[in-house]
């Protein structure tokens, strides 16, 4: 099972800086939508917003069609509870074994139900290839890429229909990130769940996305389906994807090849 969100104006200044100047933006049940766009655009904003850690100024935030703002606390609760988050530094507890940091939801925290929840915690592993072993260990004792895939079997552990993941490959080597990549796919194909992913890497983004949508001055200024990012149409999104900077044509000089 799996839900849709749907963001229509949402705004969001911290003091005089706008960082979210309108957004709009509908992720259908069962989508995989990579938000890009440069550093400082706010793209951890929108989610920080949607997950309610972060109040928005204006604008709606629907879930399933439930309006965030109208709901009550009880219901804005039981919604946000749908929704699984990968964080970008993975976040993990340092002072607790890899199978309670998995589990920690699902505990609140405490140490109950050992032996269920630690077979609970193997099997999550594996569903991210990691060996049963790794269960007993401390995040200090896992290289980087395993640490992202322990933060990634605790986002899937209470089996959301929603899942963000926050620059989910930062950090990693290409065949790292290309496991990352698999596995988040994995999620949306063979799970159903919904996706919002934010991230700069374009190799992430054409293995992950259905749907891409580019965010920049605080606007969604583009979107579309992933086999359309590199006829988008858009300078920015173009720039963006091939790694150009803006042109500079004042008091320059083509500098010829010899």
């Amino acid at each position: 099972m799996s839900a849709s969100i749907a963001l229509a104006g949402v705004k969001k200044a911290f003091g005089p800086k706008v960082v979210l100047d309108g957004v709009d933006l509908a992720v259908a049940a069962g989508e995989s939508v990579v938000v890009i766009g440069g550093s400082g655009s706010g793209k951890s904003v929108l989610l920080k917003c949607v997950l309610g850690i972060l109040a928005h100024d204006a604008g709606s935030i629907r879930i399933d069609g439930i309006d965030m703002d109208a709901a009550d606390a009880a219901e804005r609760t039981r919604q946000r509870q749908r929704i699984g988050m990968l964080f970008q530094g993975g976040a993990l507890f340092d002072s607790l074994p890899v199978w309670r940091n998995i589990t920690f939801a699902l505990t609140r925290g405490k140490a109950r139900n050992t032996k269920a929840m630690h077979a609970r915690a193997v099997d999550l592993l594996a569903k991210v290839g990691l060996e049963p072993r790794v269960a007993d260990l401390r995040p200090s004792e896992l290289s980087g890429g395993m640490q992202k895939r322990v933060a990634l079997a605790r986002a899937i552990a209470a089996e959301p229909e929603i899942i963000f993941f926050d620059e989910p490959t930062t950090g990693l080597d290409p065949i790292r990130a290309a496991a990352i990549n698999s596995l988040i796919r994995g999620l949306v194909t063979d799970l159903g769940v919904t996706a919002v992913t934010i991230t700069h890497d374009m190799a992430s983004v054409r293995a992950i996305a259905d749907r891409v949508a580019m965010l920049k001055d605080g606007r969604i200024i583009w979107s579309g389906p992933v086999a359309s990012l590199d006829s988008s149409g858009n300078d920015d999104v173009d720039r963006f994807v091939h790694g150009r900077a803006e042109s500079q044509s004042v008091g320059t000089t083509p500098i010829s090849s010899q």
